[in-house]
């Protein structure tokens, strides 16, 4: 059961990559599921708040919403398993991937300096191109293997550990972290 009575525009960003932060558009545990992308604007709120595009994506379809669900929960399943991934899952993420994208252009800034000028998102296509790229990119670069799940027992959200250590465990300390210490805080209090 999906429950759709939370705000659908309220957006997790703790993941500290785009394709992770996509992940976390569909939270909680089963049965009690969170679905933040319920419709079509939906993706279009999510791509403006990730400041990927500027206006809504005039593309945004049912079919466009189940596409993006569909590379969303391949690169879940995929994250969490990147040790022995399916290969429909990897389909789906490397389908993706090989499309075209535009890409940045170098332009002058004011002191007529060369600056990196990212194109905005324009069509759904290009928005899953680029979450499935930077999937791809995290899942063969170096912070392949610090790919966590929050260890909050009531939080499914996942993160990229870039911590010098690698043992972070939460996916926000100010959330899930903050309320694990204040947990064992009561704890230790109740014991004393």
């Amino acid at each position: 059961m999906v429950d759709t009575r939370t705000d659908p525009h309220t957006f997790r960003w703790y993941g500290g990559r785009i394709s992770v932060d996509f992940t976390a558009t569909l939270t909680g545990h089963i049965p009690h599921t969170v679905e933040h992308l319920r419709t079509p604007a939906d993706l279009s709120h999510w791509s403006r708040a990730a400041r990927l595009s500027d206006a809504p994506l005039p593309d945004a379809t049912p079919r466009a919403l189940d596409q993006a669900r569909q590379l969303r929960e391949a690169l879940h399943r995929t994250f969490l398993h990147a040790a022995k991934p399916a290969p429909d899952d990897l389909d789906t993420i490397s389908t993706w991937s090989a499309r075209s994208l535009p890409g940045p252009r170098l332009t002058t800034a004011e002191n007529d300096a060369p600056t990196l000028c990212r194109p905005r998102l324009h069509l759904t296509g290009d928005l899953l191109t680029l979450i499935a790229r930077d999937g791809v990119d995290l899942l063969t670069g170096r912070h392949s293997h610090r790919i966590r799940e929050c260890a909050a027992p009531d939080c499914t959200l996942l993160f990229v550990d870039v911590s010098r250590p690698g043992r972070r465990r939460w996916c926000s300390m100010d959330v899930c972290g903050a309320r694990a210490k204040m947990a064992g805080y009561r704890a230790r209090r109740t014991r004393e």
